[in-house]
C-alpha cells in the first residue's frame, strides 16, 4: 500500500510539473483551442477571446492567449468565436437501460457531448451480483470518457417481496468500495428500510461513508412527513424520484441535491424546475440526469444535451442549465478538482458549441482527445468482450403453456386489484375493477382495457408464474409481450390478452437467451435479443435501436398508444415504487409493502 501511494505521489508530481511548464510556455501544449467564448460555470460568466492549452489530457492554461504554449507539433483548433463548454455529466443513470455495453453506450453518447457518467449497475447486479458489477466496472475503466460506478445498494430491492438472481450486503458493498472507479453507493431504494433503521441498510451506508463516498438516494413516496425526515437522517445525499416543485424544494431544504431527470419515459424536469424558476431556489442545489434512456432516444434525440436543452426550454438561462449538468454534479460527487469546469488541472473535457441555447455541439474533446466532430465518432475504441457465463441467465423449469397464464377463480363476481399504468411516470395506480369468473377463470376485457400480466421466475428454474391484471396499455388484439428486462429483480415479465401468445413470447426469450419480444395472433412481430444477463446486447447501438424499434412498433400494432410502453412494461415488477406492482411471489401493495390478492370478494 505504501509503495502504491508513493507511485501515485510521483505521478501527481510529474504531471503537475508538466502542466506548470506548459502554462509558463516552457513545454509546448499537445492541443490548443483558440478564439472561443469560455462558458465559465464556476464564475457564472461567458468570457470571449479565450484559448485553452492542453497537456497530458488536462487543461494547463485557459485565458486570453495561449500562443506561448504552441510548439511545432501542437495541434490547433480555431473555435471561431464559438462557445467552449465543459463536458456534460450524467449524474444518475443505468447503462443497462440502453440495452448496451458500456463501450457501446459511450460511443452513442460521447458525440452528443457526454464526457462523464455516474452509473448504477443494479440491473446486472440483480442477475449476477458482484460478478456483474465487476464486469461493468472493468468495462468502464477502458473508456475514453469518465465512467464512475456506484455500488448497487438494494439487491434485492425489496427483500421478501421478490426473488433476485443474487444478493448484496454490507460485506459486498465494503469490498466493492475498494475497487478502482467506484464513486459511491447507488440509489437507496429501500426507503422504508432506512426510516425503520434496518441494520443491513445502515451498514451499507456506513461502509460507504467509511470509504468517503457519496450515498445515492431514492425516496419514491409522496409522504413528506416523518418517514421522509427519517430517510434523510439516514444519510442519502441526493434524490431523482422527484416529480413536483414541492418535492424538489423539500429535498433541497433538507440538504439533499435534487436530481431532475429526463429519460426515455421519465419527464421529470418541467415541474420540479419550477422550484427555481417560480419559487426562486438556488439552482446550485439542482442537478440534471437521465436515469433511463433507450438506444433509440440516444441516437435520435440525444443524451445529456437533450436534458440541458429541455431545461433551457423550461425557462432556465443556458448557463444555469449547463451548470446543473457539469459543475453542480462534479461538486456533489467531490470531483470538481477533476471535471465539471474548464480550469487548469482539470481533465480537458471541452465541447465546442455553435448555439448555446440549442446546444449544438460541433466538437467533443474528452481527456484531451478529439472524440467526435459534427456528431460523428472519431475515436478508435475496441469493444471489451463479455465472458460466456454472462450470456447464460435464463433458467426456466420447462417450456410454458397457455394454461400457465390462466387466472383461476371459482365462478362468480369479484373485485380485482389492478395495476394502472400512468403514462410518462414511474408510479402506478392501484385500481379496482369489478370482474366475473366464468368456467373457472377470469378473462381479459379489451373493452375496459383489462389485460393480463405475469411474472415468470427465471433465475433459479423454480417454475413460479404469478398472474395478475393490468390496465392502461390499450391492447385491441390477441397478443403477448415478454421481457427479461423487468426492474429490479429482472425476472421474466409478460403482458397480453391471449394466453397462447403470452406462452410463445416467454418461450421465444428462453430460446434466445433473453431480451424482449412481441407476439400478435400467434406470430413474432418484434424482437430485440439481449444475451448478456438478459439485459444487454453485444451489438452496436444502431443495431439495438433498430431491433428495439420493432418492439415499439409491435406495441402499436397491438393497439397500444402510450408514449413509451416498453419502459412502462419493464417497471411493472418494481416493488419499491408505489402503488401496485407484481413480483414472482405475488401482487404487492407498495404503499404498505405487503402482498394482496389479485381477486377479492
Amino acid at each position: 500500500m505504501t509503495g502504491s501511494k508513493h507511485a501515485m505521489q510521483k505521478d501527481w508530481l510529474t504531471f503537475t510539473k508538466e502542466l506548470i511548464d506548459c502554462a509558463m510556455g516552457r513545454t509546448p501544449a499537445e492541443l490548443v483551442i483558440t478564439n472561443g467564448q469560455w462558458v465559465c460555470v464556476q464564475s457564472g460568466e461567458i468570457i470571449p477571446h479565450t484559448d485553452i492549452a492542453i497537456r497530458a489530457g488536462r487543461i494547463a492554461y485557459i485565458g486570453p492567449s495561449a500562443r506561448h504554449t504552441i510548439g511545432e507539433k501542437t495541434t490547433q483548433i480555431d473555435a471561431q468565436g464559438k462557445y467552449l463548454v465543459p463536458g456534460l455529466l450524467d449524474a444518475h443513470m443505468h447503462v443497462e437501460s440502453g440495452m448496451l455495453t458500456v463501450t457501446e453506450f459511450v460511443r452513442a453518447v460521447a458525440p452528443r457531448g457526454t464526457t462523464g457518467m455516474f452509473i448504477d449497475p443494479h440491473e446486472i447486479a440483480n442477475v449476477f451480483g458482484l460478478d456483474g458489477i465487476k464486469l461493468m466496472a472493468e468495462d468502464a475503466l477502458q473508456q475514453p470518457i469518465h465512467v464512475w460506478v456506484e455500488v448497487p445498494s438494494c439487491v434485492p430491492s425489496a427483500p421478501g417481496l421478490e426473488t433476485p438472481g443474487s444478493h448484496l450486503g454490507p460485506e459486498e458493498v465494503a469490498e466493492a468500495m475498494t475497487w478502482q472507479g467506484i464513486i459511491g453507493l447507488g440509489e437507496m431504494m429501500n426507503f422504508p428500510g432506512v426510516f425503520n433503521a434496518d441494520s443491513k441498510m445502515l451498514a451499507e451506508m456506513s461502509a460507504t461513508r467509511a470509504a468517503s463516498r457519496t450515498i445515492g438516494g431514492h425516496y419514491a413516496s409522496p409522504d413528506l412527513g416523518l418517514p421522509f425526515h427519517g430517510y434523510v437522517a439516514g444519510g442519502a445525499e441526493d434524490d431523482h424520484e422527484i416529480t413536483t416543485a414541492q418535492e424538489a424544494i423539500a429535498r433541497v431544504r433538507q440538504g439533499m441535491k435534487a436530481m431532475m431527470r429526463l429519460g426515455s419515459a421519465w419527464h421529470d424536469v418541467a415541474e420540479p424546475v419550477k422550484a427555481i424558476t417560480q419559487f426562486g431556489l438556488d439552482s446550485r442545489n439542482f442537478i440534471l440526469c437521465t436515469d433511463d434512456c433507450f438506444a433509440a432516444t440516444l441516437l435520435q434525440e440525444g443524451h445529456m444535451d437533450r436534458v440541458v436543452r429541455h431545461a433551457i426550454q423550461q425557462g432556465l438561462p443556458p448557463l444555469t442549465a449547463i451548470q446543473m449538468a457539469t459543475l453542480n454534479t462534479a461538486e456533489h460527487f467531490g470531483l470538481s478538482h477533476e471535471v465539471g469546469q474548464l480550469a487548469p488541472r482539470r481533465w480537458a473535457d471541452v465541447l465546442i458549441v455553435g448555439n448555446l441555447a440549442e446546444l449544438k455541439i460541433e466538437t467533443v474533446i474528452a481527456k484531451g482527445q478529439i472524440l467526435a466532430k459534427g456528431g460523428a465518432w472519431q475515436f478508435h475504441q475496441p469493444a471489451n468482450p463479455y465472458p460466456a457465463w454472462s450470456k447464460q441467465s435464463i433458467h426456466l423449469a420447462c417450456a410454458l403453456q397457455a394454461q400457465d397464464f390462466v387466472l383461476p377463480a371459482k365462478d362468480g363476481k369479484y373485485t380485482a386489484n389492478v395495476i394502472g399504468v400512468i403514462e410518462n411516470q414511474a408510479p402506478t395506480a392501484h385500481l379496482r375493477f369489478p370482474v366475473e369468473a366464468q368456467n373457472g377463470q377470469v378473462q381479459v376485457d379489451l373493452k375496459r382495457d383489462l389485460a393480463k400480466i405475469a411474472v415468470v421466475e427465471r433465475h433459479r428454474g423454480e417454475g413460479r408464474v404469478q398472474v395478475g391484471l393490468v390496465h392502461g396499455f390499450g391492447f385491441s388484439v390477441p397478443c403477448g409481450i415478454a421481457s427479461t428486462v423487468a426492474h429490479d429483480s429482472h425476472q421474466l415479465i409478460v403482458i397480453g390478452t391471449n394466453e397462447s401468445d403470452m406462452a410463445l413470447a416467454v418461450n421465444t426469450l428462453a430460446e434466445c437467451g433473453g431480451g424482449q419480444v412481441v407476439v400478435k395472433n400467434g406470430k413474432v412481430i418484434g424482437q430485440v435479443k439481449l444475451p448478456i444477463a438478459g439485459l444487454i446486447s453485444d451489438e452496436p447501438a444502431v443495431v439495438v435501436a433498430e431491433q428495439a424499434a420493432t418492439i415499439q412498433a409491435g406495441f402499436q400494432a397491438c393497439g397500444c398508444k402510450l408514449n413509451n410502453p416498453n419502459m412502462q412494461h419493464s417497471l411493472l415488477a418494481l416493488v419499491v415504487i408505489p402503488a401496485l406492482r407484481i413480483s414472482d411471489l405475488g401482487l404487492v401493495d407498495v404503499t404498505k409493502f405487503e402482498f394482496i390478492p389479485v381477486l377479492e370478494g
